[in-house]
């Protein structure tokens, strides 16, 4: 553990890739436990032979492709229209389009880059504060791995063994709950009258394209969960069906997905799939060391610790997340430490579904907190913001979302109520 660990904080600080890192850290490892590294390329493999995990890349071609073919647009429009007449009308049209764009996306990155460029550099010219607007749309993206499809949950499900549908399922109450703890900041805010009120005006001729438009955008989401669930396609079926049907929408009713656009689109899809998958594979050596270096005795120290008091063994296990989380992404969170918690988690009696929203929920937070957080430095990018104060400004919405993770902790049947439907 002492050889992958030196290995690990070397490479990070010498700005090696997190895949290349990873790999190389564990084989330092597996060497130092004299294993046979003959099994390591076999072990790589086996870690990205899933069938599940081939959703992934339909799920990121899909929210490309959706995000090309001008919905991204129509999807604030509809959400102006929805709640823009109220007082901070344009901000909680802000968490509103990170709600119906999470049924697309499925990542955080996707959401705050294609509604940042919107909202960020748009509502300071409303009269909101630069700060406050690019703090509310990384906020607001946080929803966008939660409410499904998400592809954090598909890896989850992955490495886990748990059922992807049971988890889209778990994610609709907990991502609406991300959305009211971010309106409630929004609401404080604009208490007395500190935020400007939008003037919507809709034209009598747009009523009707405004509802096409809700309609084709919600269909997708639901189309994806209620054929899944009624049986008529696995949920890798339904991601390779919800690419043509996102094709479909952005040639031949929007018209704004041209063939170069779409050829764009599979390409970086082509390049985050790969990324993906490469970074899961080298991480299986960093597993591989885990499970053989006595890492049982956590397991043990955790159950022994906490016996009998599974909410504190929670609240506990939420703090270590959060402090992971502020020097390691969600993904990697999931891949490397998922496994090692997994079994703790099960001898305590919690809930499959309640702890994968908790983990995936803390995970996501590392998204918008120093020193990682990727889309923390997308906002700072888009609207040149210096880290520290964007910090600054996110830290009330940090503080709403994470007291959605405690009451997570305390209520399992947010979590655990829709997917028990269907067992």
């Amino acid at each position: 553990m002492s050889a992958l660990g030196a290995s690990f904080a070397l490479l990070l600080i010498l700005g090696v890739p997190i895949a290349f890192t990873m790999g190389i850290a564990g084989i330092a490892g597996l060497t130092a436990l004299n294993f046979d590294l003959v099994t390591v390329p076999l072990r790589m493999f086996a870690s990205t032979d899933s069938f599940v995990l081939l959703a992934a890349p339909f799920f990121i071609l899909v929210g490309d492709v959706m995000a090309r073919g001008g919905i991204t647009d129509r999807l604030i429009h509809l959400s102006s229209v929805i709640v823009g007449r109220v007082r901070g009308g344009t901000a909680y049209a802000n968490i509103v389009a990170s709600v119906l764009f999470a049924g697309i996306s499925g990542t955080a990155i996707a959401d705050a880059a294609a509604l940042g460029q919107v909202f960020i550099k748009g509502m300071p010219k409303e009269g909101y504060p630069l700060r406050f607007s690019a703090a509310l749309t990384i906020a607001s993206a946080l929803i966008g791995p939660i409410i499904p499809p998400s592809l954090i949950m598909v890896i989850y499900a992955i490495i886990a063994r748990v059922s992807v549908l049971d988890l889209f399922l778990a994610g609709i109450i907990p991502g609406l709950l991300l959305g009211g703890a971010c309106a409630v900041v929004v609401w404080l805010y604009g208490r007395g009258g500190g935020l400007p009120r939008a003037e919507i005006t809709v034209k009598q001729a747009e009523i009707k394209g405004l509802a096409l438009d809700g309609i084709l955008v919600a269909s997708l989401p639901l189309f994806i969960v209620f054929g899944t669930l009624s049986g008529a396609f696995t949920p890798t079926e339904a991601g390779g069906i919800a690419v043509v049907y996102a094709i479909m929408l952005g040639m031949l009713v929007y018209r704004n997905l041209t063939p170069v656009g779409l050829w764009d689109a599979l390409k970086n899809s082509i390049r985050i799939t790969a990324t993906l998958y490469l970074v899961m594979a080298t991480t299986e050596i960093v597993s591989t060391v885990f499970a053989f270096s006595g890492m049982q005795v956590l397991t043990n120290f955790l159950v022994g610790m906490f016996e009998g008091q599974p909410v504190l063994f929670m609240l506990a296990l939420v703090a270590i997340l959060l402090v992971i989380g502020s020097a390691i992404d969600n993904g990697i969170q999931t891949i490397v430490f998922l496994p090692l918690l997994m079994p703790s988690v099960r001898a305590m009696g919690v809930d499959d579904m309640q702890f994968a929203m908790i983990f995936i929920l803390a995970g996501n937070l590392s998204l918008i907190t120093p020193p990682v957080g990727i889309i923390l430095f997308v906002a700072c990018r888009i609207g040149n913001i210096p880290v520290w104060s964007m910090f600054k400004a996110v830290f009330p919405f940090l503080i709403a979302e994470a007291m959605v993770i405690f009451t997570l902790v305390l209520i399992p049947e947010l979590s655990t109520a829709l997917p028990s439907l269907r067992h």
